[in-house]
C-alpha cells in the first residue's frame, strides 16, 4: 500500500510505501478519521485519512459506507466532474473504509512531530535526460 502524505503548511506531498505490518494499522479506518503517525513511521505526527483508491483505480467516496465497490449515480464530487450543470452519471466508486483492496491512501497532517518531513522523506535524485 502506498501512503501519500500532504503537508498543508508547505503544500508539498510525500509518498511512502507501507509494508504489511503498517497496512494493518490503517485497515478499517474511514475517511475523516484520525490516525497516529507512529503506526506508519511518522512518530509524533497526527494524520487524517482524506481518501484513496483501490486496485482498479476507483476512488474512495466519503458518502458510501463500507469497503464495497458500487456504481452510483453521481452529480459531482469525488469520482465525477460534470461538464454541464445538472448532469448526473453512473460511475463506479469505492466505499469510505480502507481494506485489503485499497492500494493508495491519502493522508493530511494535522499535528506535527519533532522530526522534519524533509529528513523523513529525503528527495530522490533526478534522472539525467538523454540528449
Amino acid at each position: 500500500m502506498k501512503a501519500v502524505i500532504s503537508d498543508p503548511k508547505t503544500g508539498k506531498s510525500y509518498q511512502s510505501e507501507l509494508d504489511k505490518g503498517r497496512e494493518t494499522a490503517l485497515a478499517g479506518k474511514k475517511i475523516g478519521e484520525k490516525v497516529d503517525g507512529g503506526s506508519i513511521g511518522l512518530a509524533g505526527y497526527s494524520l487524517e485519512v482524506r481518501g484513496g483508491s483501490d486496485t482498479s483505480g476507483f476512488p474512495m467516496r466519503k458518502d458510501i459506507s463500507g469497503t464495497r465497490k458500487i456504481a452510483a449515480i453521481l452529480s459531482g464530487g469525488t469520482g465525477y466532474r460534470p461538464h454541464m450543470k445538472g448532469v448526473r452519471k453512473k460511475k463506479t466508486v469505492r466505499g469510505n473504509t480502507i481494506s485489503a483492496d485499497t492500494v493508495q491512501v491519502n493522508l493530511k497532517i494535522l499535528e506535527y512531530g519533532s522530526a522534519k518531513l524533509e529528513e523523513l522523506f529525503p528527495p530522490k535524485e533526478k534522472k539525467e535526460e538523454k540528449k
